[in-house]
């Protein structure tokens, strides 16, 4: 079954051009992931797929094209996970969370609301933090919570803009392994900007590498990071190195003569 089929999608800030002509398509419990360096367009590729920007082609969410379709639909198709978020207003992570449910709310807060917030809240491992003021929270239990509030929403697919941004690496490997688990559990799908590739290559099923917002190239992991690959859309020279069947990429230098760091 294919979640998402996007067709010639192209997107521009004005003048500038910031994706051309992308053909991808999100298969039934799949982690697709966007790589690509900065400025490749990955972050607007999430947010055309949610809507929040209006590129020109055709995106079709299980058939339906999302032209056609309101924004409560949308956003009972798709989980939106930011890469950060803050609130002005004090809100606790219980309400944060039960914010994902308005899709599917009427005027009133019903019980089927509560229990749905309680059982994402348990399947994430947070339900002590529930009265606590979102804003305290350390970066690793944000993230957490913004997963579970898109969770909330009963979505097909979770679109996740950089999910382990900021976030030291027990966090990172925590939220992965979430997003990976929750794939397949719950048969959602899930598409993830990110710039970590041996992430990236652990966690996706799919990848695909955009250079300057066309792809350049996709795959799985195994065949798609090599060396080649790397130095041909990063400018760095790499090592890829084949680590309990992943590929494990060490950058060596950049192009330009410099050290790569780390």
């Amino acid at each position: 079954m294919v979640k998402i089929k996007i067709k010639d999608l192209s997107f521009s800030y004005g003048s500038n051009k910031i994706l051309d002509d992308l053909e991808i398509v999100v298969g039934d419990s799949e982690v697709l992931g966007l790589i690509g360096p900065n400025g490749s367009g990955k972050t607007t590729l999430i947010k055309c797929i949610d809507r929040i920007l209006k590129p020109k082609g055709s995106i079709f969410l299980d058939g339906r094209d999302i032209k056609t379709m309101g924004r409560q639909d949308i956003a009972r198709y798709l989980g939106y996970v930011p890469q950060s978020s803050s609130s002005v207003l004090s809100t606790t992570v219980f309400d944060t969370i039960l914010m994902g449910r308005r899709p599917h709310m009427g005027w009133r807060v019903a019980e089927e609301d509560i229990d749905r917030v309680v059982e994402t809240m348990e399947l994430l491992n947070i339900e002590e933090f529930a009265l606590k003021d979102f804003n305290e929270l350390s970066g690793g239990q944000k993230q957490k919570v913004l997963v579970a509030r898109a969770l909330c929403q009963e979505p097909e697919v979770l679109l996740l803009d950089e999910p382990t941004s900021n976030l030291d690496l027990k966090h990172q490997l925590e939220v992965m392994e979430i997003i990976r688990d929750l794939v397949r559990k719950t048969d959602i799908s899930a598409v993830m900007a990110i710039h970590d590739l041996n992430l990236a290559s652990r966690y996706a099923d799919t990848l695909v590498m955009l250079k300057e917002g066309r792809i350049y190239a996709t795959g799985d992991p195994v065949s798609l990071l090599t060396s080649g690959n790397v130095r041909s859309v990063y400018g760095v020279e790499v090592v890829v190195i084949d680590s309990f069947e992943t590929p494990y990429v060490v950058p060596i230098r950049s192009l330009n003569g410099g050290k790569a760091s780390g």
